[in-house]
């Protein structure tokens, strides 16, 4: 069996798999995409020896590369492994454990555990299904990069890799499969729904069980432990607020309680009364008539009245303690009001005390300040002194009154706390004799259960013996009814992978004959080529002795060269498996590879360049950047793309055709985020009725350039092509959006580009992106001065990072800017060959215009010394003219783009194009003023002279 390198763990706790949705997945809106996706929790046996045990691994299916990836969660970015599902088998046993059922493929064998039998059912149906769809997609066998999607991705190669794809299926063979299959759903166990299902997570079970655990123990915090450390409490009886409640006896060293707050007394008698229960008893009689009904065993006594609880059945004794335990309660309860009635006498009291202090202290001061012995005599002296004396003793004796009394309420203090003590005495010794009853009690209800069980058992028995034979019968037949089931199941499952099986080793071996069958068709054409090479090199080295034999010679090359100039054409396609001509009518973009209307050498040449790109999409280097791409996408699988350092080195390297249309609409959805968050969703829809309803000026221009976009693509080559009116649709809409600019040559090529690989949306964002984001402002207005600034920015970086070969323009007067212009205008549309076109595209959409001024510098670099060469300014400008079409190992150029020419500071960009900006508009100014000026006497000299016609001037 295969084994997984994390660490296991205990095989009980992960015995039972539960599909989850334990985690937030990003934007699942429920699109039919992500409901079809076929993702959820599987428990995978894995681990070595003692640790074995099943685990459980989220499971994500790859269309692309028909994989069964497996995460150790959903939030995972790197699998942990993957299942072969191409070349694998499945079966499952209805005999062991349910849910349990094994895929094997070539040298492994995973054992995969389902939560029941449905959702395994549903599981095996759809990777049955996964592994026949794509089986069926032409081209997955023999593909060098990984298939296409078995939804196409969008835009108008979609259409070509579709059709180029999905073979329609056998009819008779589908009706077959459909017969065995069985409709089963994933119970919502299976899919992105099963990832947001708190009901299903992988841990609930131990969730809960660790929850029912902490409510046990804090439920156990409050149960008074009675002899022998059990719970003795009545099993008749469940938990509730209004039940009896057991709390922990009060410790030895337990402060004396305090009594709540005099206004919260006040405000709810029970207040007090619930103080003093939770500090000096163990029970809480709070609400004692409302205390559950006993649970009845038995039958036909229903209507039992609460008088026949097992409490009053086994005596009055409890309901005595009770009475004894509420009057104590009540006297306790008393004594406390009484006590504090006492504190607050006692602490008016004392308030009265110090008032009548402070009193005689001023009294004093007041008689000492109006008595003098100048001028007071003795007689009122004595007089006044006589009444001090019958004041402070009148005061003296008020003192020791209320000394008297405090002292009595001290003892009466200490009696009512002796007395307390002595209550709590009696309450715990009468607890410990209500603990035994409960214990008695116990002892009971447990008799009385085993009696009513026993009970039950005999009738159950005595039932049994009027008919045992019908009954096991029954039951055996149920049984069996199951099984045949399930045996029903399981060979129908089987029936149908054995017919699959067997369609799919037919079909690989009918691959493999193809296959032989090319590579002889290959070779057979290898030795004419070679065949037709020697005769032309024995032609060439023959010296022509008579005109007769130039004849000759001159007509073997010519069919040697409509031989060689021949192309696969759409009209008279071979075999899908049988292609020996390496060159197509048009390549994967759509681009015709030889045009019809050149000349032989010119399509010799157009023919050899398409030989030259096709051996170079196959090198080790391109196959290793779609390995990567691959790679990256499926650790993408569980979340968006972002921005990283990672994403951008892939950029640089070029993306692969059939992943290009998600890649694009991330870079254009990121650039354009702002904007469409602002927008209503109908944006686009709106501005298109608006250029259905109202004329635009741009309209005319538009249409007049329709089929002058890219006339050698097939997208666009005709007024019914299917390019052409998502064309004239995001045309007009730009127009309608950015009425500054309208229409501009160059815009419709940069949305034709776009619309090969994207939607009408977001292609209009995507110019939206270039037009509005990337490209500084007039950039396509009718002065077109952004585009003429970057072409003074482009010398000067050319003088930096290029200082020969800018030099040797300089030195013969070659402006660059006249090929460099329409580079930067339309981002390198129609200037190179398309693989390295849409290379920079995925650069330019992902970093901005920076790339153009790489690129434009690398096509330079790259045939810089062929530059050098040419000595005569004509030859050099029309070498410009077509050297970048010569161009065709794209790595090599990518490599000077993005090595050769660093550093390469954007910064250092924005500063030149400020720099040079000014200048051009003082440049643009002084012109305008010369025109005016050149108008005005244009004028002058007309209205001075008098015009003749050409007769009047040969008479």
């Amino acid at each position: 069996m295969h084994e997984e390198d994390d660490s296991a763990a205990n095989p009980s706790r992960n015995s039972r798999i539960l599909a989850t949705r334990s985690f937030d997945v990003p934007d699942c809106d429920g699109t039919k995409d992500q409901d079809a996706k076929l993702c959820g929790y599987l428990n995978k046996l894995t681990g070595k020896g003692p640790l074995r045990g099943f685990k459980t691994r989220w499971f994500v299916y790859d269309p692309r590369k028909c994989y069964l990836y497996y995460f150790k969660t959903p939030q995972d970015a790197l699998p942990l492994g993957h299942i072969e599902i191409a070349d694998a088998c499945f079966s499952y046993d209805v005999e062991v454990e349910e849910g349990l059922f094994e895929i094997h493929t070539e040298g492994k064998e995973f054992l995969l555990k389902a939560p029941n039998r449905q959702v395994m059912q549903y599981w095996l149906q759809q990777l049955q299904q996964k592994r026949w769809e794509f089986s069926n997609m032409s081209g997955h066998r023999e593909s060098w990069c990984s298939p296409t999607p078995f939804h196409p991705h969008t835009g108008l190669v979609a259409k070509d890799a579709e059709a180029m794809i999905c073979e329609k299926p056998n009819e008779s063979m589908e009706s077959v499969r459909s017969d065995f299959a069985v409709e089963m759903d994933g119970d919502g166990l299976v899919g992105l729904q099963s990832v947001r299902n708190p009901a299903a997570q992988p841990n609930a079970a131990l969730n809960s069980l660790r929850h029912w655990g902490s409510e046990i123990r804090n439920s156990m915090s409050h149960l008074r432990p009675s002899r022998g450390g059990e719970n003795r409490r009545s099993v008749f009886y469940t938990a509730s607020s209004e039940d009896w409640e057991m709390v922990d006896p009060p410790s030895k060293d337990t402060p004396e309680h305090k009594p709540p707050p005099d206004g919260q007394r006040r405000e709810s008698p029970s207040h007090v009364q619930r103080y003093s229960i939770g500090s000096a008893f163990t029970f809480d009689f709070r609400n004692p008539s409302r205390m559950k009904r006993p649970f009845h065993m038995g039958s036909g006594k229903t209507n039992r009245s609460a008088e026949s609880s097992p409490v009053e059945c086994n005596g009055t004794k409890t309901s005595e303690l009770h009475l004894r335990i509420q009057s104590q309660q009540e006297e306790i309860n008393h004594l406390q009001e009484q006590e504090n009635q006492l504190r607050e006498e006692l602490s008016s009291q004392k308030e009265l005390v110090r008032l009548l202090q402070q009193t005689l202290r001023s009294s004093q001061c007041d008689w000492r300040s109006t008595v003098s012995p100048g001028n007071m005599g003795l007689h009122s002296h004595n007089q006044a002194e006589n009444e001090v004396d019958k004041a402070l003793a009148e005061r003296d004796s008020q003192i020791k009154d209320l000394c008297g009394h405090m002292e009595k309420l001290a003892l009466e203090k200490e009696s009512l706390q002796q007395e307390l003590k002595s209550l709590k005495n009696k309450v715990g010794e009468i607890n410990e004799q209500l603990g035994m009853l409960m214990e008695t009690i116990q002892a009971k209800d447990e008799v009385i259960m085993k009696l009513s069980q026993q009970s039950g058992d005999e009738g159950t028995q005595s039932a049994e013996c009027n008919s045992p034979s019908a009954t096991k019968e029954q039951q055996e037949f149920n049984i069996l009814k199951d099984s045949l089931q399930g045996y029903k199941s399981q060979n129908n499952f089987l029936n149908k992978e054995i017919l699959e099986l067997t369609v799919l080793r037919r079909n690989a071996e009918s691959r493999e004959k193809a296959l032989e069958a090319k590579c002889t068709s290959l070779e057979a054409k290898l030795c004419q080529v070679e065949s037709k090479y020697l005769v032309l090199l024995q032609e060439v080295k023959t010296p022509v002795c008579s005109s007769s034999e130039q004849t000759d010679r001159g007509e073997v090359i010519t069919r040697l060269l409509e031989d060689a100039l021949q192309v696969e054409s759409a009209d008279h396609q071979e075999h899908p498996i049988l292609k020996p001509n390496a060159v197509s009518e048009y390549d994967v973009y759509g681009f015709k590879t030889v045009p019809e209307e050149e000349d032989d050498e010119e399509k010799l040449e157009a023919k050899k360049r398409a030989l030259d790109l096709k051996s170079l999409s196959l090198t080790d280097q391109e196959t290793s950047v779609r390995v990567k791409w691959d790679n990256y996408l499926a650790i993408t699988m569980n979340r968006e793309m972002v921005r990283s350092p990672e994403l951008k080195a892939l950029m640089r390297s070029g993306v692969p055709h059939n992943h290009r249309s998600k890649v694009w609409s991330f870079c254009v959805n990121f650039h354009v985020k702002k904007m469409r968050d602002d927008l209503p969703k109908d944006y686009y829809q709106n501005l298109l009725s608006t250029a259905n309803e109202k004329p635009n000026p741009a309209c005319k221009q538009i249409e007049l350039d329709l089929l002058r976009t890219l006339p050698n693509n097939k997208h666009y080559s005709s007024p019914d092509s299917d390019g052409i009116q998502k064309l004239r649709n995001v045309l007009l809409a730009f127009s309608w959006r950015n009425p500054d600019i309208g229409y501009c040559q160059g815009l419709n090529r940069l949305a034709a580009i776009a619309l090969l690989y994207l939607d009408q949306e977001d292609a209009f964002w995507c110019l939206v992106a270039i037009v509005e984001v990337f490209m500084p402002r007039d950039y396509y207005t009718k002065t077109l001065l952004g585009s003429q600034v970057d072409q003074r920015v482009l010398k000067d970086l050319m003088y930096e990072k290029l200082p020969r070969l800018h030099a040797h323009f300089e030195q013969y007067k070659v402006d660059t800017s006249l090929i460099t212009f329409n580079w930067f205008l339309v981002v390198f549309v129609d200037s190179v060959v398309s693989d390295i076109l849409f290379k920079i595209w995925d650069a330019f959409l992902y970093e901005g215009p920076k790339i153009i001024f790489r690129f434009a510098l690398a096509l330079f670099k790259y045939k810089e010394e062929e530059f050098l060469k040419l000595q005569d300014p004509m030859t050099i400008f029309k070498y410009l003219r077509y050297f970048t079409r010569t161009i065709l190992d794209a790595r090599k150029l990518m490599s000077m783009a993005f090595v050769d020419m660093n550093p390469f500071p954007l910064r250092q960009i924005q500063n030149r194009r400020t720099f040079h900006l000014e200048k051009v508009r003082l440049e643009l100014t002084e012109l305008e003023a010369i025109r005016q000026t050149f108008l005005r006497e244009r004028e002058t000299n007309l209205d001075g002279r008098t015009l003749i016609s050409d007769d009047e001037e040969d008479s």
